[in-house]
Protein backbone atom coordinates (compact mmCIF):
# COMPACT_ATOMS: atom_id res chain seq x y z
CA UNK A 1 0.00 0.00 0.00
CA UNK A 2 1.44 3.45 -1.10
CA UNK A 3 2.05 6.34 1.23
CA UNK A 4 -0.69 8.76 2.05
CA UNK A 5 -0.58 12.06 1.17
CA UNK A 6 -1.07 13.53 4.22
CA UNK A 7 -0.39 11.95 7.92
CA UNK A 8 -0.73 12.99 11.71
CA UNK A 9 1.99 13.53 13.99
CA UNK A 10 0.25 14.20 17.33
CA UNK A 11 -1.02 17.53 16.87
CA UNK A 12 1.16 18.04 13.30
CA UNK A 13 -0.95 17.78 10.35
CA UNK A 14 2.03 16.47 7.35
CA UNK A 15 1.23 17.08 3.86
CA UNK A 16 3.30 15.97 0.99
CA UNK A 17 2.60 18.31 -2.04
CA UNK A 18 3.66 19.07 -5.81
CA UNK A 19 3.60 22.60 -6.27
CA UNK A 20 3.03 24.28 -9.44
CA UNK A 21 4.17 27.74 -9.41
CA UNK A 22 3.21 30.59 -12.28
CA UNK A 23 0.00 29.49 -12.84
CA UNK A 24 -3.00 31.79 -13.76
CA UNK A 25 -4.44 31.57 -10.18
CA UNK A 26 -4.38 30.25 -7.21
CA UNK A 27 -5.79 26.67 -6.18
CA UNK A 28 -5.46 23.20 -5.03
CA UNK A 29 -6.01 20.85 -7.53
CA UNK A 30 -6.55 17.59 -6.06
CA UNK A 31 -4.18 14.94 -5.37
CA UNK A 32 -1.43 14.21 -8.09
CA UNK A 33 1.15 11.17 -7.86
CA UNK A 34 -0.10 10.68 -4.27
CA UNK A 35 0.58 14.17 -3.66
CA UNK A 36 -1.79 17.90 -2.65
CA UNK A 37 -1.45 19.54 -5.94
CA UNK A 38 -1.15 23.84 -5.41
CA UNK A 39 -1.44 26.18 -8.16
CA UNK A 40 0.05 29.20 -7.23
CA UNK A 41 0.55 32.39 -9.30
CA UNK A 42 3.69 33.32 -7.52
CA UNK A 43 7.36 32.29 -9.40
CA UNK A 44 9.86 30.16 -7.93
CA UNK A 45 12.04 32.95 -7.68
CA UNK A 46 14.08 34.24 -4.92
CA UNK A 47 11.51 31.79 -2.24
CA UNK A 48 8.38 33.61 -3.18
CA UNK A 49 6.57 30.54 -4.00
CA UNK A 50 7.29 29.11 -0.85
CA UNK A 51 6.17 32.24 1.27
CA UNK A 52 3.07 32.74 -1.14
CA UNK A 53 2.53 28.53 -0.12
CA UNK A 54 2.99 29.13 3.48
CA UNK A 55 0.38 32.47 3.33
CA UNK A 56 -1.83 30.45 1.58
CA UNK A 57 -2.35 27.10 3.77
CA UNK A 58 -1.85 29.53 7.42
CA UNK A 59 -5.01 30.86 5.81
CA UNK A 60 -7.08 27.55 4.83
CA UNK A 61 -5.83 26.21 7.97
CA UNK A 62 -6.56 29.21 10.53
CA UNK A 63 -3.44 29.36 11.77
CA UNK A 64 -0.32 32.27 11.87
CA UNK A 65 2.37 31.62 9.01
CA UNK A 66 5.35 30.81 12.20
CA UNK A 67 2.77 27.60 12.33
CA UNK A 68 3.69 26.04 8.63
CA UNK A 69 7.15 24.56 8.25
CA UNK A 70 8.35 23.33 4.91
CA UNK A 71 9.93 20.61 6.58
CA UNK A 72 11.71 19.41 2.66
CA UNK A 73 11.94 20.58 -0.91
CA UNK A 74 12.62 24.12 -0.37
CA UNK A 75 14.01 24.12 -3.84
CA UNK A 76 11.74 21.13 -5.21
CA UNK A 77 8.04 21.45 -6.44
CA UNK A 78 7.47 18.53 -4.15
CA UNK A 79 7.59 19.51 -0.67
CA UNK A 80 6.61 18.28 3.11
CA UNK A 81 5.25 20.51 5.13
CA UNK A 82 3.51 20.49 8.64
CA UNK A 83 0.82 22.42 10.28
CA UNK A 84 0.92 22.75 14.06
CA UNK A 85 -2.28 22.85 15.40
CA UNK A 86 -5.01 23.31 12.52
CA UNK A 87 -7.70 25.82 14.13
CA UNK A 88 -9.81 24.65 11.08
CA UNK A 89 -10.34 21.82 8.19
CA UNK A 90 -10.97 23.36 4.77
CA UNK A 91 -13.67 21.83 3.27
CA UNK A 92 -11.15 20.56 0.59
CA UNK A 93 -9.46 19.07 2.57
CA UNK A 94 -12.22 17.11 3.89
CA UNK A 95 -13.70 15.90 0.43
CA UNK A 96 -10.29 14.86 -0.25
CA UNK A 97 -9.81 12.72 2.78
CA UNK A 98 -13.29 11.40 2.23
CA UNK A 99 -14.31 11.60 5.79
CA UNK A 100 -17.41 12.47 8.05
CA UNK A 101 -15.66 13.36 10.55
CA UNK A 102 -15.74 17.04 11.91
CA UNK A 103 -13.04 19.62 11.80
CA UNK A 104 -13.16 19.01 16.01
CA UNK A 105 -12.47 15.21 15.28
CA UNK A 106 -9.41 16.12 13.28
CA UNK A 107 -8.17 18.20 16.47
CA UNK A 108 -8.62 15.70 18.90
CA UNK A 109 -6.03 13.64 17.35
Amino acid sequence: MSEQWYHWQGNILIMQLYLSPRAKHNEINGILNNRLRIRLKSPPVDGKANKHLIELLASEFGVSKTDIEIISGKQSRNKRVAICLPKSMPDWFLALTQTDNTPEAFLRR
